[in-house]
């Protein structure tokens, strides 16, 4: 299992040269850095970055002339998510103590945030609106989107998402330069408290290494999809399934487990049946090969013990009862419940974020949502009978770790 989960991350030494050198020349060079390296890895003919930013009326044209089929998929899965996440918004609150005092707790939006969206034949629109709609809901002032355009290549859905989701700023602009301009800022690009969204290596290793100077959401790993079932499924459902998280890249993560060992048989043969009718059967193939597995366990509540050793991005409950199931599971970052309920919704117009904890995080680690774009300040004001008290309680424990100046500040308000 340990073998079959392993996923190394970590940038090589190549990549990470390459990555120090555009972040340290974009912090100091600003603009023309960005400039020059968009030129050069996507073959761009930019002059300055006002060639490489999109206007609101750009994005708004993108929006006007979709397909009507197009756009109105894009707006009941905008409308979709911006309704899950409303339900996300923590509030301030507080409370009064006996004597006057005051405790809370205030919740506050970031200012700005950058979105890095993957572009060129590698876009997805859906990420545009799964990252940028929390942060809108959370009240974000400013959303500042970066995505590139390799040989000019633009997106019109990923232009129209942005449109739809309240990008304010989209600049044409990709890899660690757009990381580098986000996080520092150059004369153009505004830096940015937070930075989200999926990308390459060169962007995973870029974000790695300007955390702290920004916030970020995570460094994902290749996706990944368990599928627990009862063998009552139709396994080409099953095998489908697999495929969906399999064509993202060769290094995905499909992974079926079932007490079911006839079942196994059945999905072998619809794996086999279906993958020639792939577009991209090359790229499932390949990552049915190195990271699938087809897991056959002695009992449902084995292959719950396992799903929990894995803690799955996504996991499928493909059972007749899933909801007996939830107790158990300990660790998944969305549990899909039921046969009808194909991840595939998830990463478009179900509602919950499709930005998941991948690599066995989801044991810590949480879907993106509003609380990612919200920070929360503690409130204390103590009244003079409060600050008296506890006082005496700060003075013995400062006292008790040789900080005298901490322990009279305290006693300074306790009263005679």
């Amino acid at each position: 299992m340990d073998k079959l989960l392993a996923w190394e991350a970590v940038s090589d030494e190549k990549v990470n040269n390459i990555v120090n050198e555009i972040l340290t020349r974009v912090r100091n060079e600003g603009d023309s850095a960005v400039v020059e390296f968009t030129n050069r890895f996507d073959n761009t003919q930019a002059q300055s970055m006002a060639d490489l930013e999109m206007s609101q009326e750009r994005l708004q044209q993108a929006l006007d002339n979709l397909p009507q089929d197009q756009r109105n998929a894009l707006e009941t899965a905008a409308e979709r998510v911006r309704s899950y996440h409303e339900r996300q918004k923590g509030e301030s609150w507080q409370y009064t103590e006996a004597d006057g005092t005051m405790l809370g707790q205030k919740v506050t939006p970031m200012d700005r945030v950058g979105l890095y969206v993957p572009g060129g034949k590698a876009a997805y629109p859906s990420s545009v609106i799964m990252n940028a709609m929390p942060a809108k809901v959370a009240g974000v002032e400013e959303i500042i989107m970066v995505v590139p355009t390799p040989g000019g290549e633009v997106n019109e859905l990923v232009l129209a998402a942005a449109c739809l989701s309240g990008v304010d700023r989209v600049f044409c602009v990709g890899g660690a330069q757009a990381v580098a301009a986000l996080a520092y800022g150059t004369e153009t690009v505004p830096q940015v408290d937070k930075i989200v969204g999926p990308g390459n290596i060169f962007v995973a290793t870029a974000k790695r290494a300007v955390f702290g100077a920004v916030g970020i959401d995570m460094i994902a790993g290749p996706s990944e999809i368990l599928v627990v079932c009862d063998g009552l499924t139709d396994p080409d459902w099953v095998a489908m399934d697999l495929f969906s998280q399999a064509e993202h890249d060769e290094d995905a993560q499909p992974i079926l487990v079932t007490p079911d060992a006839e079942f196994i048989d059945k999905v072998e043969a619809s794996i086999e049946k279906l993958l020639p009718t792939m577009e991209r059967k090359e790229i499932i193939e390949t990552s049915l090969r190195l990271r699938a597995a087809l897991i056959k366990v002695t009992d449902m509540e084995e292959a719950i013990e396992v799903s929990n050793r894995i803690a799955p991005e996504h996991l499928e409950l493909s059972v007749e009862d899933p909801e007996a199931l939830l107790p158990k599971i300990r660790h998944a970052g969305a549990i899909f419940m039921g046969r009808f309920t194909a991840e595939a919704l998830g990463d478009y117009c179900a509602g919950p974020n499709h930005v998941l904890p991948t690599s066995g995080t989801a044991r810590f680690s949480s879907p993106l949502g509003v609380y990612d774009f919200q920070k929360r300040s503690s409130l204390i004001m103590f009244s003079d009978e409060g600050a008296s008290e506890m006082g005496k309680v700060a003075s013995v424990l400062a006292r008790g770790e040789s900080l005298t100046a901490h322990a009279r500040s305290a006693e300074y308000r306790i009263k005679d």
